[in-house]
């Protein structure tokens, strides 16, 4: 049953307490069907940032491109110098902002409708709201490279390319939401602190109050039989539990050991048990000491899961997912994927609508490996069952052997993780991941395992500790249902969507190895 849950009414009858101050969004002039031009002749208040400003006719004109971040077009304002705050509009610069009251005409430019004609010096105005000192300003220049922008993530939103990106963002965001509460799925705000690793990989960041301001490791409390003089590898996945075994977490601020979440998914699969289908969308973090362009310490999850559901709904459920997303943003982001088909990838819309428009492939993982074993002249780790698939696998069954989408599933158990449902042949689980063009693999799911004896079994020959699960395996005991969810990594998503490939230039602010800046 699908959920109507958005109140139009109920948004519109109040939208008169949350004022523009007068404000038009520049969106609201050029991102229509006639691009402005039923406007022409009305007088409106805009607000942004300069994107270039320059003087003709011995300083009597004065041309402003502006921006104000609702849309990747700029319009063009002139300022006459009869208008009133004209001085202050010949001393403004590339990257100062500004309020400006004056009025849509027809523009000469051929890249334009219109733009606006400040002249009138009772009716419009030209006010400088902050002023910026080009010598100084990071963004005076037209170009710049992803990684100069990287350094500068709190100005980067100001130019077109992550202004775009943000954008879309903002559409997938919407849309993932739209999608799940449309089919009846309730939104569960999971844990950002935990007790367990859902993953079993170790790679978590640990939360604790112990190290105190002095950050003196022999200060920490220990237990009796407790010696910090062990010999702790950086490296190491295990660390945590050596730590374990010598720090008190009994004096910690929770009483035992915490680490920032990798994944929403156990806690999530509580409600899907009680309320069906559930989902949870938010930070996740992984102390993996990668600087791939793939990898962040911290990024976005979408986790679903449904009860009395199998891999197969799994799989319609993922793929339904990026179709809409995709629609979405090829219906509500037309201007920024023009700028980025033009600037990042060519051809970016029409592999767009592809995903949209075709089924995507479904072959075993079995299948997979036989497909792949004739080019294994062609890749740095040669493919054999067993094997975890790297990136240049999954990318060319994408984008050399199918050139579409396509659903892998059943694959080997020893390379899943502990709570995937074994399947009868005792060598595979209901696993499946779906790979796209351009990234490799973007969904990660499965079935669930069901059966709390296995599930034991499981955690326990991947060298985990029981204890921390309880929990979890308990919802095995009342009344125990088949069920399924898989993981969205946002950031990817967004570097499906856009084309770019690298996460750090996806995400406002990157965390990474060896980078928290801002």
């Amino acid at each position: 049953m699908y959920r109507e849950y958005i109140h139009i009414e109920a948004i519109t009858k109040n939208i008169s307490k949350y004022s523009l101050s007068g404000r038009l969004r520049i969106a609201s002039i050029l991102d229509t069907n006639d691009k402005g031009i039923s406007y022409i002749g009305q007088r409106v208040t805009i607000s942004g940032w300069s994107r270039t400003v320059r003087k003709q006719c011995s300083d009597t004109l004065v041309f402003v491109v502006l921006n104000d971040g609702s849309t990747s077009r700029n319009i063009q304002v002139v300022v006459e110098q009869s208008a009133s705050g004209f001085g202050d509009a010949l001393k403004s610069s590339v990257g100062c902002s500004y309020r400006i009251t004056g009025c849509i005409v027809k523009s000469p430019a051929k890249e334009q409708e219109v733009e606006l004609l400040v002249s009138d010096p009772k009716e419009d105005e030209i006010k400088v709201l902050g002023f910026c000192d080009p010598s100084k300003y990071p963004l005076a220049k037209k170009h710049h490279s992803r990684e100069f922008l990287r350094e500068i993530s709190h100005l980067r939103p100001r130019t077109q390319f992550f202004s775009s990106v943000t954008r879309i963002r903002n559409t997938l965001s919407i849309a993932i939401h739209d999608y799940f509460q449309y089919l009846g799925f309730y939104y569960i705000q999971t844990p950002i602190i935990t007790s367990t690793d859902c993953e079993g990989a170790g790679e978590m960041f640990q939360v604790t109050t112990l190290l105190p301001h002095s950050d003196m490791i022999s200060d920490v409390p220990i237990k009796k039989s407790g010696n910090l003089s062990t010999k702790i590898n950086p490296k190491s996945t295990d660390n945590h539990d050596k730590l374990d075994n010598i720090i008190d977490y009994n004096q910690d601020f929770f009483g035992a050991p915490t680490y920032l979440t990798v994944s929403g998914q156990l806690n999530v699969e509580n409600f899907s048990c009680s309320m069906s289908d559930v989902y949870t969308f938010g930070p996740t973090f992984r102390a993996e000491n990668s600087h791939t362009g793939r990898h962040l310490a911290e990024f976005w999850m979408i986790e679903p899961e449904m009860a009395f559901a199998d891999l197969l709904d799994d799989m319609n459920l993922g793929e339904g997912l990026l179709k809409y997303c995709v629609e979405a943003v090829l219906k509500n982001n037309e201007v920024d994927l023009q700028y980025l088909d033009a600037n990042v990838e060519k051809g970016l819309i029409n592999r767009l609508k592809q995903i949209v428009s075709e089924e995507f492939a479904r072959i075993s993982y079995t299948e997979a490996i036989e497909m792949l074993k004739p080019y294994n002249n062609k890749f740095t780790i040669f493919v054999e069952w067993g094997m975890d698939l790297g990136t240049e696998h999954e990318k060319y069954i994408t984008d050399v052997l199918l050139k579409k989408p396509c659903i892998l599933y059943n694959y080997p158990k020893d390379i899943k993780a502990f709570y995937m449902k074994q399947n009868d042949d005792g060598l595979t689980v209901a696993a499946m991941d779906i790979l796209v063009p351009k990234i490799g693999e973007i969904i990660g799911g499965s079935q669930r395992e069901d059966d709390i004896e296995k599930l034991k079994s499981a955690i326990i020959e991947k060298g985990m500790k029981l204890e921390p699960y309880w929990w979890y395996n308990e919802l095995r005991l009342y009344g125990s249902v088949p069920h399924a969810g898989f993981g969205l990594g946002f950031e990817r998503l967004v570097m499906m969507v856009t084309g770019i490939n690298n996460v750090r230039d996806v995400i406002p602010f990157p965390r990474y190895p060896g980078h928290c800046t801002f």
